[in-house]
């Protein structure tokens, strides 16, 4: 799916990190946040890397396709993980313009040289089977057209355990952190050892 790709070197991979509440640690402790934690693993097992935490609490597909041009230019990233929709399907938005968002942003990225990792997310089942399943669908319809690879499911492991939620029911609390973590390495994992990184520790077993 990846062979295409360039093999990326240590010296110029930075990270990029687009995404909403669930990525920019809305009431979470700045050192616990996943993207901090995954920032850690790369840095101490796979060589430099700078990761950019650009995700803004509340942002939808829509927000994230106005910013990207211009992170993508100052960034320059090798990598770029999109986390957004969630607040599209919240809001009601129609899951047509969300996957056309989300393809449009994926679609720069690699335009801009920067492999992809799409991370979906899923809505609870007071929405509605039609439009629910509408809405995780374009997460699998896009990950498709684009041939990038995706987590379904983003939060797994924490979304039902009330234990690892905040008290709004919705935001992962601390505890839940080094779990989205791991689900964000299941992806990121392998999609760096098409990019060439294969020191120990750094891609899956």
């Amino acid at each position: 799916m990846f062979l295409s790709l360039p093999v990326v070197t240590l010296a110029q991979t930075t990270l990029l990190v687009v995404g909403d509440s669930l990525s920019a640690g809305y009431g979470v402790t700045t050192e616990v946040r996943w993207v901090n934690l995954l920032s850690q693993r790369l840095n101490a097992h796979c060589g430099p890397f700078q990761v950019i935490n650009a995700s803004v609490s509340g942002d939808t597909s829509q927000g994230g396709l106005s910013r990207l041009p211009a992170l993508l230019s100052k960034h320059e990233p090798s990598v770029v993980i999109i986390e957004l929709g969630g607040n599209d399907g919240l809001r009601g938005i129609n899951s047509r313009a969300m996957h056309d968002n989300l393809q449009r942003m994926v679609s720069r990225a690699k335009q801009a040289g920067a492999a992809v990792l799409l991370l979906g997310v899923r809505l609870p089942a007071n929405y509605g089977p039609e439009f629910t399943n509408a809405f995780h669908q374009v997460y699998y319809d896009v990950s498709e057209a684009e041939s990038v690879p995706l987590i379904p499911f983003f939060l797994k492991g924490v979304a039902l355990d009330m234990s690892l939620m905040q008290n709004d029911g919705i935001h992962p609390n601390d505890k839940a952190q080094p779990i989205l973590e791991e689900n964000v390495w299941a992806g990121l994992g392998p999609l760096l050892k098409t990019l060439g990184f294969s020191k120990d520790g750094c891609v899956q077993p």
